[in-house]
């Protein structure tokens, strides 16, 4: 892999772990905030809560797996994680997009944070196609 790729990829994943490590520890902590400020509504019972929670620890895992696997950025790992994080940030802007256009939802940061899971996904792509094929390795 080209040395610009691979500091790309580590830019990435860097930049990844920070942003969903915070988004993660929100949700674990102040779900209720979090989800107004994004969705324009605060959860009112306890079941939305706990479903916060645990999407915020599943959050914060992806978190770690990027801020550990960026010193890897040339390698197989490195490369799934990646695609692991293509396929969450492309899930992420459907779904928004979905409760938008079918009920409306949205709040205050909704459109930064659909576009900055699109530019996410975008830039995990241009990583993708960059780096090696695993079997040309």
């Amino acid at each position: 892999m080209p040395e610009t790729m691979r500091a790309n990829s580590k830019l990435l994943l860097s930049v990844t772990g920070v942003v969903e490590a915070a988004t993660g520890l929100a949700l674990l902590l102040v779900p209720a905030l979090l989800i107004e400020v994004l969705l324009g509504a605060a959860p009112d019972t306890p079941v939305d809560m706990t479903v916060a929670r645990v999407a915020g620890a599943a959050v914060l895992a992806l978190a770690v797996a990027c801020w550990l696997g960026r010193h890897d950025a040339g390698g197989k790992a490195a490369r799934g994680l990646v695609s692991a994080m293509l396929l969450y940030n492309v899930a992420v802007t459907a779904i928004l997009a979905f409760s938008w256009l079918r009920h409306g939802i949205s709040g205050i940061a909704f459109w930064p944070v659909v576009g900055g899971h699109v530019g996410l996904a975008v830039w995990c792509v241009a990583c993708g196609l960059a780096s090696p094929r695993i079997a040309d390795r």
